[in-house]
């Protein structure tokens, strides 16, 4: 799969298709990073809503490394140092894709290590997904706990399994196949498909417990750090988007764990802009 990441202080699209097909994350670079001090880069607009969300959830949930938070400025001066590294929104577009869809990026948060040369040369450790670029902060701001959580179980995941290639990490995380049977699953109403969207109709094809409830419910679950609930993180665009990607998450509120991992090109009216009846079937047989 390429892909094309700009880091949010750059001004030009930098191409990592390459690094990103082929590269392993290397036994040598994840043991830097658990080495490291990781530097969580604010954007330049220090009003920014993100700005306060980052600080307030890695110094809650952060553990696996030391923190500093610095600015795209300061970010300049340490990414060639491999004593750092750096968690970091990016803006994601896919070359292969629709060309509506290529000229819609997406924001994920990105964990790099520090390394001399250019920006492309940083090595990179982790990406999630966080939204389309020009989708409004507060689709994901606060799932920020349970994303930091998943990434440093991401992580320690590398570092038992060292020398992993990519093709393996995602087959690790689309295979995986945990159950939710213990859990109560969050979902929020108009992020699933007309056929799913009751509780009634949830119900005849997912044999687990389940609740519609507001972003403000899963708030409280992550914040409280609640086990007994996973929840549903989409990314999807807003606007007219057909062919785009839609990418459907299942995440423990208490420790960021990844139970589901899917994502599908929008074609109405069978693939909308939803988490789909298929996703809750394969999600309830795990």
């Amino acid at each position: 799969m390429t892909k094309t990441i700009q880091l949010f202080l750059v001004i030009f699209l930098i191409s990592i298709s390459v690094k990103l097909s082929a590269q392993t994350v290397t036994s040598s670079n994840v043991e830097k990073f658990f080495k490291s001090t990781t530097c969580v880069v604010l954007d330049d607009n220090i009003f920014n809503v993100y700005n306060a969300a980052i600080k307030d959830a890695v110094k809650l949930n952060w553990t696996i490394t030391p923190f500093e938070v610095i600015s795209m400025s300061e970010f300049t001066k340490r990414r060639a140092n491999p004593k750092f590294s750096f968690l970091v929104r990016t803006k994601v577009t896919f070359p292969g894709d629709a060309k509506k869809a290529r000229d819609t990026p997406y924001s994920f948060l990105s964990l790099v290590l520090g390394r001399k040369g250019a920006v492309t040369a940083m090595p990179d450790l982790a990406q999630f997904p966080l939204s389309y670029y020009d989708v409004d902060y507060d689709k994901y701001l606060y799932k920020l706990p349970a994303i930091l959580l998943f990434i440093q179980e991401h992580m320690n995941w590398l570092k038992a399994n060292p020398g992993v290639k990519n093709k393996t990490v995602a087959s690790h995380y689309r295979t995986a196949k945990i159950s939710t049977k213990d859990k109560t699953l969050y979902l929020i109403e108009d992020e699933l498909s007309k056929d799913i969207n009751t509780e009634n109709e949830i119900r005849k094809n997912y044999p687990c417990k389940v609740q519609i409830v507001s972003p403000e419910k899963i708030k409280e679950a992550i914040d409280t750090k609640n086990d007994n609930i996973v929840f549903l993180h989409k990314v999807g665009p807003a606007g007219d988007y057909a062919k785009m990607r839609c990418y459907k998450l299942i995440l423990g509120a208490a420790n960021g764990k990844l139970y589901y991992f899917s994502f599908h090109k929008i074609k109405e009216p069978k693939k909308p802009d939803a988490f789909l009846k298929s996703d809750l079937v394969k999600l309830g047989k795990q």
